[in-house]
């Protein structure tokens, strides 16, 4: 096969700091390629320079065997280069449909006509998006969804995915790799970026490692085993599988302490029906559910992002009080904390320094949002928590949206729990987090729950829940509809409680 594009010895400079280095990559013409590597190995910037964001400091870029040079995104694009970002560069206040045709829409437009073509469109895709929907009244998933559609609309020849399936239920992940093969078929050259190494190695024809801004690897995807890749990625064997508790039975669950939380009958329009359940201090809960089960709207409620319905919306008691949230500060002042599944949007100020942002959550827990900053305060308690969860950093004043997604996600944990919370409630805590990141965080989340927290994990990936969770919920429908312990559960039970 004919190569589409390749980088000639390329590296990448950011003030000095080399993020990819010595870079010899090609992507043929009809191929899935992987890239696969953790936070921070030069994965996305090296794509980046392919799709315009980036120029390269030296080396070359080839694409169609001519030099190129793209200085823009719409200059990649024009050339059949589309990319899409791990973070959704989707316009909120604009329907699905207007999304889905943006930049592309006829000089007389009939926005009915709009919403039946991109209704259609999706549908072909097995996409259940409603095309009439503003892009801010959907979920993450269905947002991610969006953005793989308008990928393939633009009938690129190479289309980079940089983590599309983070968000995706299991039967929403098969028919999105059913489309990579169908457009694999159709000639288009797809690269392809994942955590998730078991998919890369079913659905990819190369893979290509690489760590510390260097491609340590390139070879067939019959030719890896989980371990080879995972060797290649740290440079070492990885004798502690991030999952390798998922067995269930394997392990005994910690013992129950007080009644934290309970939850009775709670109710938020057509979301949330219903739903009861308790939490116990010095456990991990567990909460698995697919996309629409209303996992993630149950705990924006409990903790005050969300309001529950003013009438028949149920209780909630906490050390058997019960409480009402209106807004998230006060179910902080409570010691109630949720860390957001959405980090980009919700969970940092992505221009503010490490410290400034673990800084702020301290000052709304103690209501003192408008004194003067104490710059020797923030900065111990920066270090402090920069050693705790090991976030990888040359400077406290680094802006978080420099870090990796893994150190993101760190500083993200380190902003709630500086608060001092009695539950912490995580959504999705390693989304988008590489294999080494993600067993530093469910070691800590471990050690939080050892030391007495509540801690409440949500996550849509079931190898996640199964490791880490001492009971499980499953929710379906806006209801937690079944509880296991740890030592009862399987993945055949939690799958079947969740979709029937």
């Amino acid at each position: 096969m004919s190569e589409v594009f390749k980088i000639v010895n390329g590296a990448k400079d950011f003030h000095g700091v080399q993020a990819i280095k010595n870079v010899n990559f090609s992507l043929l013409k009809g191929e899935i390629h992987s890239l696969l590597g953790e936070n921070g190995a030069g994965k996305s910037t090296m794509t980046k320079v392919v799709a315009g964001v980036y120029q390269l400091s030296s080396g070359e870029l080839y694409f169609e065997s001519k030099k190129a040079t793209f200085n823009t995104p719409s200059e990649a694009l024009k050339n059949g280069i589309v990319m899409v970002f791990q973070e959704n560069s989707l316009v909120p206040n604009m329907t699905v449909s207007q999304n889905l045709y943006l930049g592309a829409e006829k000089y007389f437009n009939s926005l009915a006509r709009l919403n039946i073509r991109a209704s259609r469109f999706l549908q072909s895709l097995n996409f259940n998006v409603d095309p009439n929907l503003l892009v801010s009244q959907l979920g993450a998933a269905q947002k991610q969804m969006v953005e793989i559609a308008r990928a393939v609309h633009h009938n690129a020849k190479v289309i980079i995915f940089d983590e599309p399936t983070a968000t995706l239920t299991p039967e929403e992940k098969h028919h999105f790799f059913s489309l990579m093969q169908r457009l694999k078929v159709q000639g288009v050259s797809i690269v392809f970026i994942s955590h998730a190494l078991e998919e890369a190695l079913q659905n990819s024809d190369r893979i290509t490692v690489l760590r510390d801004g260097e491609i340590i690897v390139t070879d067939s995807a019959s030719k890896f085993t989980r371990e080879r890749i995972v060797k290649a990625m740290i440079g070492r064997d990885l004798s502690d599988s991030a999952y390798a508790a998922s067995g269930g039975s394997k392990r005994k669950s910690r013992d129950r302490g007080e009644k934290v939380l309970e939850v009775e009958n709670l109710s938020m329009g057509s979301m949330v029906k219903n739903s009861t359940f308790s939490a116990y201090s010095g456990q991990i809960t567990g909460v698995f559910g697919l996309v629409g089960s209303g996992r993630t709207e149950m705990m924006k409620v409990i903790s005050g992002v969300y309001k529950r319905n003013i009438f028949h919306g149920g209780n909630i008691l906490l050390n058997g009080k019960y409480v009402r949230y209106l807004v998230p500060r006060t179910a902080v002042n409570d010691g109630i904390i949720y860390v957001t599944e959405d980090r980009k949007s919700e969970g940092f100020f992505e221009n503010f320094g490490i410290s400034q942002n673990i800084q702020l959550g301290k000052m709304v827990a103690e209501d003192k949002l408008w004194n003067t900053v104490n710059l020797t305060e923030a900065k111990t308690l920066a270090e402090h928590w920069i050693k705790r969860l090991s976030i990888k950093t040359k400077d406290i004043n680094s802006p978080v949206v420099e870090l990796s997604g893994g150190n993101q996600q760190k500083v993200v944990i380190a902003k709630g729990l500086v608060q001092k919370p009695k539950v912490v409630i995580f959504d999705e805590p390693t989304r988008g987090v590489d294999v080494g990141a993600i067993k530093e965080i469910h070691d800590f989340i471990k050690s939080l729950a050892d030391e007495g927290i509540t801690v409440i994990v949500v996550s849509s990936y079931l190898p996640e829940v199964m490791s880490i969770s001492d009971r499980i919920l499953v929710a379906r429908l806006g209801q937690i509809v079944e509880e296991f312990e740890i030592e009862d559960a399987s993945e055949e039970k939690i799958i079947y409680a969740a979709v029937h």
